[in-house]
């Protein structure tokens, strides 16, 4: 077969892919066992024949055992709908030969599409796992002491029921992942990515440093469709960067910067990549919940790297990018991109699940392309966005699945509930220490990990404990017994959240920090300097949980909340003077100080300091960071034109 033959058949069997995928989630017919099983099988077999066994194969062609492995993965399900009667055998455990070798070569062949396309790490998590719970457990003492499983049993449970990799992850991945990357490969199929940096260019066109701002823009409304750190700077920053690097932004910062706020598109809501959809399923809350108690923690992410921008712009003199552009002309000629954004919210606010609305969102995408007359979804264009969803569901989707095995031995073997366990005893019951303890993991797991996988593991293992902390011990022990304490919901959320977030970091996070990586390569700079940079920038990632945790930002009441976001936007913008050691001109150290103190106060609530609010709603703290801000600022503006006349004066 001649490489344009393959090629061929690899489109068509991406857009089958695509295709089954869209039926299923808007139809139904089929258990949730047999799709998850189909989802997997399609991807693993489409990721062997797109995915060579080695960096230095050739793509050219596709050799006979990677074919091989294509259709033994596609078998699977095949073998999953056609002997039904195996799940009446294994009922009574009675598995077969046959049942055994499926079970066993499911779990290699994830492990082998996992090295394909994330390399060693995930594999090597698997392989220990496994071999914890069938071996080597038993020889452990103290409380990671595990009896072990026979294989049988073992690959019973992994393969038939929703405890392995065709369990709860498998579902959101078939079901609310896939549909959302279709969604977001429609609408830049459709023109979406040109009409999103040309809207930015021009409402950030009077800000200084405004080039720096359209990648920010650019990257956070890109956040809203694909959800994705890599694809995003692939996206934008091919576009952004080289513009931040005309208008003399330095070519590290301005790497780092689409790197940081590419990264920001996973916690941009409505999307928020394939955590989100997660987060709904394991906390049992309702997605539209979770985007709409997400949308003031994102932007204030934002703005911080916003400040950096702005800082930068300031330091080196970069002026604002005028241009002769409005925004009016650019909204009538691609207003029709909005339809569809507008459409997903609306269904996902009104009630509908996020599935459906996606698969009825890419219909409207369609539909709204013939509203205008240069930028219509023909056939080809429409299969080629099946096709590009499919390829691109194949790195994530396989993660997913294969992360359930990770998932199910935790579960089986009670190692998360002593881990939560030992958190608390380590942490002494102190919910910052506790925390900090979460953030080395996240940190440790992110250099290994992808984004979701870390979510994934960090969040099975520690929110249990997160929420026994935040909780007073009353409830704490109602919601440890297992009762369904209303109240205990928000506070569930705060801790997966906070997890959530840490979790990003892995984007950001040198030696692996593949969002960093696409920058640098764009910008020609040093893959690891622009990760550190770029961690510097991001530093709200750290933040935010914080906030999460001592705030009322989650489980406050709407006007708790804004007056958290209020304040914690100077604050930001004190954390950004503070790391740069500039404002208008190069700070002191004692001007550094009290941008210390103000920054502070201005995050802090009374309760820490065991203070008695005077106010319903304003925090002492926060008004006393006002003021020593706004004193920090008077005496950098008084010493700055100090400056600027003794310049003067030596000049005449």
């Amino acid at each position: 077969m001649s490489k344009e033959s393959l090629s061929k058949f690899i489109f068509i069997y991406a857009v089958f892919i695509a295709l089954f995928h869209f039926y299923i989630n808007i139809w139904g017919g089929i258990s949730n066992l047999r799709f998850n099983a189909a989802h997997f099988s399609l991807l693993a077999s489409l990721g062997f024949l797109t995915f060579r066994v080695s960096k230095h194969s050739s793509k050219d062609i596709i050799p006979i055992y990677d074919i091989f492995l294509a259709l033994l993965a596609s078998s699977i399900i095949i073998y999953m709908i056609f002997f039904e009667d195996s799940f009446y055998a294994v009922a009574h455990s009675n598995m077969r030969p046959s049942d055994l070798f499926y079970a066993s070569i499911t779990i290699l062949l994830a492990i082998e599409i996992l090295r394909r396309t994330t390399g060693y790490i995930i594999p090597i998590m698997i392989i220990i796992a496994i071999g914890y719970l069938l071996y080597f457990g038993q020889y452990l003492t103290g409380v990671f002491a595990f009896e072990g499983m026979g294989v049988h049993r073992f690959l019973y449970r992994m393969f038939y029921t929703g405890e392995g990799p065709f369990g709860p992850i498998a579902t959101i991945s078939a079901t609310y992942v896939f549909m959302f990357i279709l969604f977001s490969s429609f609408l830049m199929k459709s023109g979406a990515g040109d009409f999103i940096v040309e809207l930015a260019s021009v409402a950030t066109s009077r800000l200084k440093g405004g080039t720096g701002h359209v990648a920010l823009l650019s990257s956070a409304l890109m956040g809203t469709i694909s959800g994705s750190a890599v694809a995003n700077v692939v996206s934008t920053g091919s576009i952004t960067i080289p513009m931040m690097k005309n208008a003399k932004f330095k070519p590290m910062f301005a790497a780092s910067v689409e790197t940081s706020a590419s990264t920001g598109g996973q916690i941009m809501p409505p999307i928020m990549g394939a955590g989100a959809f997660i987060m709904a399923q394991m906390t049992q809350i309702a997605y539209s919940t979770i985007i709409v108690l997400s949308i003031l923690p994102a932007i204030l992410y934002f703005i911080s790297i916003s400040f950096y921008i702005h800082i930068h712009a300031k330091k080196y003199n970069i002026a604002a990018e005028k241009t002769s552009k409005k925004a009016w002309p650019i909204v009538r000629e691609g207003f029709h991109f909005l339809i569809p954004i507008a459409v997903l919210v609306a269904l996902l606010i009104y009630g509908f699940t996020p599935t459906y609305a996606a698969g009825i969102s890419i219909v409207v995408i369609i539909a709204a392309s013939y509203l205008t007359k240069t930028k219509r979804m023909n056939f080809k264009l429409i299969l080629e966005a099946l096709a590009q969803g499919s390829q691109n569901m194949v790195v994530t989707g396989t993660l997913l699945v294969s992360i359930g095995i990770i998932v199910g031995v935790i579960n089986i073997s009670g190692i998360g509930i002593t881990l939560s366990q030992l958190i608390i005893e380590w942490s002494n019951n102190n919910l910052f220490v506790a925390l900090m303890l979460v953030s080395v993991a996240a940190i440790v797991l992110g250099m290994g990990l992808p984004t979701t996988a870390a979510y994934v593991v960090l969040v099975v293992l520690s929110a249990p404990a997160l929420v026994g902390l935040m909780l007073d011990p009353a409830t704490a022990a109602l919601v440890s017994a297992g009762v369904s304490v209303p109240q205990a919901t928000m506070y569930l959320l705060s801790a997966h959240l906070m997890v959530f977030w840490l979790a990003q970091v892995s984007n950001l996070t040198p030696p692996v920090c593949l969002a960093a990586f696409a920058g640098a390569a764009i910008a020609g700079t040093p893959p690891m300097r622009t990760g550190f940079k770029a961690l510097s920038l991001g530093k709200a990632f750290y933040i935010m949980p914080l906030l999460f945790a001592f705030s009322p930002l989650i489980t406050g009441t709407w006007p708790e909340k804004i007056e958290v976001f209020i304040f914690a936007i100077p604050g930001f913008m004190g954390i950004a003077a503070i790391s740069e050691g500039f404002w208008d001109i190069k700070m002191t150290i004692f001007e550094r100080a009290l941008f210390a103190i103000a920054t502070i106060l201005l995050f802090t609530q009374d309760s820490v300091f065991h203070l008695k609010s005077y106010f319903d709603l304003i925090q002492i703290t926060n008004i006393a960071g006002v003021f020593v801000l706004a004193l920090a600022i008077f005496i950098h503006k008084f010493r700055y034109k100090k400056v600027s006349m003794q310049k003067v004066s030596q000049l005449i």
